[in-house]
């Protein structure tokens, strides 16, 4: 990475620090002022899967200290600030990823036809731990600290892919017989990509720093792994990415409008970057290296919109703006005719 690009990254590793600092005070001060409204999140199907994200937010943030933050605040400021963020954010998602789907089963009582790809958020998250837990592995201890992490974010690894794969189901089957998405949850189709990109993204870190941390055979298993698993997922994300934009594509000609789903547009595709360039490392074909330099224009352009959308939103107030009441049913007339009958 060129000094300068580095920079403009760390600058943008900064803000986001600076962000997540800001939206956790403000979470805060909302369950303490606004309890009432806090736990309604809690009891509403469609807001509920969200706090998958909180994990997640606290994870990448942990993981740019560590490749771009040290520039700033040093390497041992920056080991530490991975570590905390990295263990508060696997803790998070490890709650998310069982109270989530427990509350959907016992307190929402939700149908199959309601099943949308936002509900994968909360198993995503021990994924990207898995994904991002290897890179402290160096600053640890050599030995059985370095092991224990190792095989710890492949338990998560397993965690997140099979139930990952039991509600993939539900989603594939809801959008094949319940039809298409409402026009607003439509971008929501990308979130697929998440877990089938950072999947393939974990499965190359491990085999990056399994030599050495475990014993020969096992450390070329893992090798093996980032191959043989990687290569399959991969050519399924382009599958599923080429159905997306479909369903994107024909929502937009019915007049889908800027939501903040647009969102969904980024982290997936992301995630589809780091597992292409992975299995680029790993494979030594070139074609991986295209692919994840295409899959990164794809991700500037989808936050691109992303972003200018939400700008938008914010300037014109329509993004803050509260929501609009239902319109009054219209009040019975009563006409009494030259007979003297009422109707």
């Amino acid at each position: 990475m060129r000094g300068g690009s580095r920079e403009l990254f760390a600058g943008v590793w900064a803000l986001s620090l600076l962000q997540l600092l800001v939206l956790l005070a403000a979470r805060a001060l909302h369950w303490t002022h606004h309890r009432d409204q806090a736990l309604a999140h809690l009891r509403d199907p469609a807001v509920v899967p969200f706090y998958g994200c909180l994990s997640m937010a606290l994870l990448a943030v942990g993981a740019g200290a560590l490749t771009l933050g040290q520039d700033w605040i040093g390497e041992s400021a920056a080991v530490a600030l991975d570590t905390g963020l990295f263990v508060a954010g696997t803790a998070v998602g490890l709650v998310a990823a069982v109270a989530v789907p427990y509350l959907l089963a016992v307190r929402h009582r939700v149908e199959p036809g309601q099943a949308t790809p936002v509900w994968l958020l909360p198993l995503v998250a021990p994924m990207v731990s898995a994904a991002l837990g290897p890179k402290l592995i160096p600053h640890l201890p050599p030995g059985q600290p370095r092991a224990t992490l190792l095989y710890g974010c492949f338990a998560l690894f397993g965690l997140s892919l099979l139930a990952t794969v039991l509600m993939l189901t539900l989603v594939f089957a809801r959008l094949v017989a319940g039809g298409p998405l409402p026009l607003a949850l439509t971008p929501t189709v990308f979130l697929v990509l998440g877990p089938l990109g950072q999947s393939t993204t974990a499965a190359g870190a491990f085999a990056d720093l399994a030599p050495g941390v475990v014993p020969a055979p096992y450390a070329g298993g893992f090798g093996l792994l980032a191959v043989l698993y990687g290569v399959p997922v991969m050519g399924f994300a382009l599958l599923w990415l080429a159905l997306a934009a479909a369903h994107v594509v024909r929502a937009r000609r019915q007049g889908m409008r800027f939501t903040m789903t647009w969102w969904a547009f980024t982290f997936p595709v992301g995630t589809c970057v780091t597992g292409a360039a992975a299995l680029g490392r790993h494979t030594g074909l070139a074609a991986y290296d295209w692919l994840a330099a295409g899959l990164y224009a794809l991700l500037v352009a989808g936050w691109l919109a992303a972003a200018s959308g939400t700008v938008r939103g914010l300037l014109s107030g329509e993004l803050l703006a509260a929501p609009r009441p239902a319109p009054a049913a219209p009040r019975p007339v009563t006409v009494r005719t030259t007979s003297g009958a009422v109707r």
